[in-house]
């Protein structure tokens, strides 16, 4: 019989159609991506095919904008928000507007002309991660902005380009997002209630449970989340509790590297190299003003999610809020884990 399942943060309802159930080999790996755009813009060497670099990792004595590094940024040739100009806050009869204000770079992962994040080396992906949080300080810095999302489209049914060379982006937003709120209006209420973070309650109730546990590894847990939207739906989340991602030291970035590694691993050799995105959720910048909350860093809890586009989101979705999914979670951290990597 289908289940009925309340996600405990946001109180999001999914269907998990059981009678409806699939297996990994029920779905069929994305075609989309065969036609591919050459020279790749991203490759060390064609640096003049992108816009200037904000920043880099690269060898002592190499220049900007020219091969030698390890990770490099660049702006989005086709940002969908703008790094200059003010906010323009005004109303528009009954509704709000501001300009376009926001920042969008494009963070390419390796000089190497490679898909895969998994096919890096351990301390190519800590690199990246490095990055992140550099990038989201650096940011912070401009007051015009609330929030820095960091994500990853991989392949074009997950909203990527036909460009087949790992990257992912960061855009900066004047206002918080809406399903980020809901995580920390859910968060703040359960720790209202409880005095605990929910999801340390969660990490907590995985590992005894263990039905749902992929990972538990270098002090990170990765879980296939009890209300899953999606058909091997995972979450990342470090053990021990930390609201902003910004936070993490050298020590965790390479824990939370490998552990990044060996999930999306696990994942393409599962699922036949599937379409993917995945969205790292952090606490909001410290503003003066703009909803953010006192109990912040002892109520939210940074974490990755990572969602293969397996089904469509369709009208009853649309309409409803409510996801089916036919992958029970169980199902698919058992998947996960016994999958050879």
């Amino acid at each position: 019989m289908p289940e009925l399942r309340k996600d405990p943060i946001i109180g999001r309802w999914v269907i998990v159609a059981t009678e409806r159930a699939k297996r990994p080999n029920d779905f069929k790996p994305d075609q989309a991506d065969m036609v591919e755009v050459m020279p790749c813009p991203f490759c060390a060497g064609n640096e003049k095919l992108t816009p200037t670099e904000i920043t880099a990792i690269r060898a002592e004595g190499s220049q900007r904008d020219k091969p030698g590094w390890e990770v490099r940024v660049v702006p989005s040739v086709s940002p969908v928000l703008r790094i200059e100009g003010e906010l323009g806050k005004c109303p528009h009869g009954i509704y709000d507007m501001m300009n376009g204000i926001g920042a969008h770079e494009i963070i390419i992962e390796t000089p190497k002309h490679i898909d895969h994040l998994s096919s890096l080396e351990d301390e190519e992906v800590a690199n990246i991660l490095t990055v992140y949080k550099e990038r989201i300080l650096d940011l912070e810095k401009d007051k015009r902005f609330k929030y820095a999302m960091v994500f990853k489209n991989h392949k074009p049914a997950a909203g990527s380009t036909r460009i087949k060379h790992c990257r992912s982006q960061l855009i900066a937003l004047p206002a918080c997002p809406k399903n980020v709120k809901g995580e920390l209006n859910g968060a703040k209420k359960y720790f209202d209630y409880k005095d605990r973070c929910v999801y340390c309650d969660m990490i907590a109730q995985e590992l005894a449970d263990k039905k749902r546990l992929i990972l538990d590894i270098d002090g990170f847990v990765a879980i296939a989340p009890f209300a899953s939207r999606f058909p091997f739906e995972t979450w990342i989340l470090p053990k021990e509790h930390s609201a902003h991602y910004t936070n993490i030291n050298d020590k965790d970035i390479n824990g939370l590297g490998r552990t990044l590694k060996e999930v999306m691993l696990r994942i393409n050799r599962l699922l036949q190299d599937p379409p993917y995105n995945y969205m790292l959720h952090t606490a909001p910048y410290k503003r003066p003003k703009g909803g953010y909350w006192s109990t912040i860093d002892q109520d939210f809890h940074w974490h990755i999610e990572i969602t293969p586009r397996l089904t469509r989101v369709a009208g009853f979705e649309w309409g409803t809020g409510f996801y089916i999914n036919p992958t029970p979670p169980e199902e698919a951290a058992k998947f996960l884990r016994e999958i050879k990597v």
